[in-house]
């Protein structure tokens, strides 16, 4: 890898490095492919590396006996996994894997990052805020789950997913989705003609056009926003406007 590509990432968190903090991680940082599907950290088990994606989305997991998951957060440009690793742990229960569109990530071992952490108090800050925001986005997926109905849990979590990812097109299926807002895959398929109907979105074998955005926001609301006006208070400008009525304006 060049220093130029070691140097520059479109990763959000990365960017709000200071120089001197993102100098402590650049001579470790490996940009490498993700590809969809792929499994970053397997739930229980000792964790190597931290990625800092470059795109896409990746899923955080709770598995269950009966092999059940169900889907406690999510994260892409803005983020990175490894947070038990802050935490002061090497493992979690929980399996980390790539979801939507694998495109690359910054990769960095965990013995360097937690190095470089050790370094540098303003490093451990930002990304102790970044675990903050993440958990405020755990917390509205568990009210979500709990208290909206299935229209506003999957608006939410499509707007969620449209924040991460270049253009307008969600690639993933009907199953994953009813992992995703804990609902069953039949009312997921309904749920998408309702919003297919409204002019929302268009659905298609394996992936989801976003044509109206202001529409989505109206029908998720109060459980999407606070999240991300977290991200943005705490770390960096983060997530799509919503001024226009069309997605692709």
């Amino acid at each position: 890898m060049s220093q130029a590509e070691s140097v520059y990432s479109p990763n959000l968190l990365l960017q709000a490095m200071t120089p001197k903090d993102l100098a402590l991680l650049t001579p470790h940082l490996e940009r490498v492919d993700l590809a969809q599907s792929q499994v970053l950290s397997l739930a229980h088990e000792l964790i190597e590396f931290v990625y800092f994606p470059e795109g896409g989305v990746v899923s955080i997991v709770s598995i269950t006996p009966g092999d059940g998951r169900t889907e406690v957060g999510i994260f892409g440009i803005e983020g990175m996994s490894g947070i038990p690793i802050l935490l002061g742990t090497d493992s979690s229960p929980q399996e980390v894997f790539v979801q939507v569109d694998g495109t690359t990530a910054m990769r960095i071992a965990v013995v360097d990052l937690r190095d470089a952490i050790r370094q540098s108090v303003s490093l451990q800050t930002l990304l102790l805020r970044y675990i903050q925001a993440f958990l405020i986005q755990s917390a509205y997926t568990t009210t979500s789950n709990a208290h909206h109905r299935v229209e506003a849990r999957l608006a939410r979590w499509l707007l969620m997913c449209h924040d991460r990812v270049q253009g307008n097109e969600i690639r993933l299926t009907h199953e994953f989705m009813s992992m995703m807002i804990a609902a069953q895959r039949t009312g997921v398929t309904v749920t998408l003609h309702i919003l297919e109907g409204a002019g929302m979105i268009r659905s298609k074998r394996g992936r989801v056009e976003i044509l109206d955005r202001e529409k989505l926001v109206d029908l998720a609301g109060d459980a999407y926003g606070q999240p991300e006006a977290e991200y943005r208070r705490l770390i960096a400008p983060f997530g799509r406007g919503t001024e226009s009525t069309s997605a692709a304006d």
